[in-house]
C-alpha cells in the first residue's frame, strides 16, 4: 500500500514550498510536482542546455534547417517547465533558429518560404507542446483527485479507529485482589483484535481477548460484532458456556467460513481464587506460578468463533495463588518478525515473563511490548494486543469453598 500523508503534514509542506518560491525564484518556473523534488534546478538546465546545444548545432550547419529537433528540449520542458514558460521557449527557439540559421547563413532563401518554413515550425512545436501540457495537467487533476480520495479515506479510518476503540476498557478496573493492564495496538489504523474487563459481582471480573482472522476494515467490523455480543451476552446473566456457545452461533451465522474469531474467555473469582476459562483457538495463555515459578499454557479446547456453530466448548478451571501472573496476547506479538525472518515466538515470550514476573501488571505489559518491538525494529505485520492479570490476593485470607 502507498504511503498515506496526513492532511496536516500535507499542508505544512505545502507552506514550505510557497516559502521556498519566495526564496529561490527559478522554482516558480517548474510544475508543483517538480519543484518538490531535489535538485528542482536540474530540469532547468538541462532544458536551456538542449536549447543551446541545437542552437548551436543549427548555425554550424547551414545546408539544411534544424529548427525541428528543437522538438526534444521543447518536449523535455513541457514536462518539467510551467505552461507559459514553455510556450515561451517556443517563441525563443524560433528567434534562435532565425538568428543562428538566417542572419549570417551565406545561403539567399526567399522571405516567403522563409516565414513559411518558420511559421510550420511554430505551429508544430505549439502543437507537440500543447499536447504534452495538457496531458500533465489531466495528470495533475488525476493527483489531485486521489489526493482527495485519499484525505476522505483517511477520515473514514480514523473515524473508524475512534468507534473501535469504544469498544476497548477506557480504564484499568478497581477490581479488589487484582491488577490489571491491556493495550491494542492496530497494524493499519483499525484492526481485529479486542480484549476488555468485564465485572459479573463484587468478587468475579470476566477477562476476554480476541483475535479475527484478517486485517483491516473488515476484520475491525467482525471485531466490533464480537464485542457488542460479549457485552451483551455478559448482561443476561448467563454463564460462561452459554456465552460462548451463543456467540459461536451468532458469529457463524453472520460470517462466512473464512471469517473466525479466536476468542479466551475467562472468570477469575477473587474470594475462590478460581479461574475458569474457555479457549476458543486462541493463543494459549500464560500462567506463571509464583509459588513453584513454573509456567504453564492455557491451551484451546475448542475451534474458534464461527467455524463450527454447533460445537460445544468446555470450559477449564485452575486454582490461583497470591502472586501468580497471567499474560493474555494475540499472534500479532508471537508472530513478530525480525528482518531475518524469524518470529519471536513463545520462547522469547515466556522467557520475558518470566523475568518481569516481579513488575507492576503495567510494566510487565510495557516490558513485553517493548521486547517484541525491538525485536522486530518496531514493524508489526498484525495487531498487537497484551492483557496481564496480577493476582495481588490478600495473604491473610483463606479463599472460601
Amino acid at each position: 500500500m502507498s504511503e498515506l500523508v496526513h492532511p496536516v503534514l500535507r499542508q505544512s509542506r505545502r507552506a514550505e514550498m510557497r516559502g521556498l518560491h519566495e526564496r529561490i525564484p527559478f522554482l516558480s518556473l517548474l510544475w508543483k510536482d517538480v519543484a518538490s523534488a531535489r535538485p528542482a534546478w536540474l530540469p532547468i538546465g538541462l532544458v536551456l542546455a538542449a536549447i543551446a546545444g541545437v542552437a548551436y548545432a543549427d548555425h554550424r550547419v547551414v545546408s539544411l534547417s534544424l529548427v525541428y529537433l528543437y522538438t526534444l528540449p521543447l518536449t523535455v520542458g513541457a514536462i518539467f517547465l510551467r505552461k507559459e514558460i514553455s510556450y515561451g521557449l517556443i517563441v525563443a527557439c524560433i528567434l534562435f533558429h532565425y538568428v543562428f540559421h538566417y542572419f549570417d547563413s551565406p545561403r539567399q532563401i526567399h522571405l516567403r518560404l522563409r516565414i513559411f518554413h518558420d511559421v510550420s515550425a511554430l505551429l508544430c512545436l505549439t502543437f507537440v507542446v500543447y499536447v504534452i501540457q495538457r496531458y500533465i495537467e489531466r495528470q495533475e487533476a488525476l493527483v489531485k483527485t486521489i489526493e482527495r480520495q485519499r484525505d476522505s479515506l483517511l477520515k473514514d479510518v480514523e473515524l473508524a479507529a475512534e468507534v473501535q476503540r469504544l469498544f476497548l476498557p477506557p480504564g484499568k478496573p478497581a477490581i479488589g485482589g487484582l491488577e490489571l493492564a491491556g493495550m491494542m495496538l492496530a497494524a493499519h489504523g483499525v484492526g481485529g483484535d479486542y480484549y476488555d474487563y468485564i465485572p459479573i459481582d463484587a468478587h468475579t471480573t470476566q477477562i476476554v481477548i480476541a483475535d479475527v482472522a484478517g486485517k483491516g476494515v473488515s476484520a475491525a467490523l467482525l471485531m466490533s460484532a464480537t464485542a457488542a455480543a460479549m457485552r451483551l451476552e455478559a448482561n443476561h446473566d448467563r454463564n460462561m458456556l452459554q456465552q460462548v456457545n451463543r456467540l459461536n452461533s451468532e458469529i457463524g451465522a453472520l460470517s462466512d467460513p473464512e471469517k473466525y474469531v479466536t476468542l479466551l474467555v475467562g472468570e477469575i473469582d477473587t474470594t475462590k481464587r478460581i479461574l475458569r476459562y474457555v479457549n476458543c483457538g486462541h493463543n494459549p495463555a500464560l500462567w506463571l506460578r509464583a509459588r513453584t515459578g513454573t509456567l504453564t499454557r492455557l491451551d484451546s479446547s475448542c475451534l474458534p468463533i464461527g467455524l463450527a456453530p454447533e460445537e460445544i466448548c468446555e470450559v477449564t478451571s485452575e486454582d490461583l495463588a497470591a502472586g501468580d501472573v497471567l499474560v493474555f496476547y494475540t499472534d500479532g506479538v508471537t508472530e513478530a518478525q525480525n528482518r531475518h525472518g524469524e518470529e519471536f515466538g513463545m520462547g522469547r515470550l515466556s522467557e520475558t515473563v518470566r523475568s518481569g514476573s516481579s513488575l507492576s501488571a503495567e510494566n510487565l505489559m510495557t516490558n513485553i511490548y517493548n521486547t517484541a518491538a525491538d525485536f522486530c525494529g518496531d514493524e508489526f505485520n498484525d495487531d498487537v494486543t497484551i492483557l496481564v492479570v496480577k493476582c495481588n490476593f490478600d495473604r491473610s485470607s483463606t479463599p472460601t469453598s
